[in-house]
């Protein structure tokens, strides 16, 4: 899962003439949800969002405070263009999760942050709708998260499986011999290397 966390003096969302939610200073964060996400992404976007410390604290200084230490807002937004892949210069979302899983999975989402925070300071736009979203940024200060939950897909495991066991074959197989070569090269260069050689052989060793 991706999202674009953004510190706001405001934030809302408009759909069509209707303003659907707003907030004051707080957090807006757009979500990007991937075909392969599962609830330990969602745990670990929720603990970083409601802990991040992007603000300052009660004496002003920086860096020192998250949203749940201010008691401030949340606006949250499904954005599946963020889970984008560029093929040439046109945009592929075939990893982002379909629509009907979509759905719930975002709306999980926000029962987390809700039982973890206040529920009233939780807001969210419109799912699946085109919205517009106003955004004053506070800074600007935009963080980047990422989950870091490894892959589900079976193929995904399968490659890394099979990458792990050609790594271990190597490994068992011991040094080459063109590696045996070069060390013998490097011991009979050694004894009779000038000070001004050395320093070439010693670069070779880092090289």
């Amino acid at each position: 899962m991706k999202a674009i966390v953004q510190r706001v003096t405001a934030a809302s969302v408009m759909v069509g003439e209707e303003q659907i939610s707003s907030i004051g200073r707080g957090l807006c964060v757009l979500f990007g949800i991937s075909v392969v996400d599962t609830q330990k992404d969602v745990d670990y976007m929720v603990r970083k969002i409601l802990n991040l410390r992007l603000f300052e604290d009660e004496n002003g200084r920086a860096w020192s405070s998250s949203v749940m230490d201010r008691e401030l807002e949340v606006l949250c937004v499904s954005q599946f263009t963020l889970q984008c892949i560029l093929k040439g210069n046109k945009p592929d979302f075939h990893s982002a999760m379909p629509a009907e899983l979509a759905q719930p999975f975002y709306n999980n989402i926000l029962e987390q942050l809700r039982e973890a925070y206040k529920p009233e300071l939780i807001k969210d736009g419109q799912f699946g709708a085109k919205m517009q979203v106003h955004i004053q940024n506070d800074g600007p200060v935009t963080i980047h998260l990422e989950s870091p939950a490894g892959p589900t897909d079976p193929k995904l495991l399968s490659k890394q499986e099979k990458q792990q066991q050609r790594k271990e074959k190597t490994r068992s197989k011991g040094p080459s011999e063109s590696s045996r070569e070069k060390a013998a090269l490097r011991s009979k260069a050694a004894p009779s290397a000038s000070s001004g050689a050395e320093g070439d052989v010693s670069s070779e060793r880092d090289s």
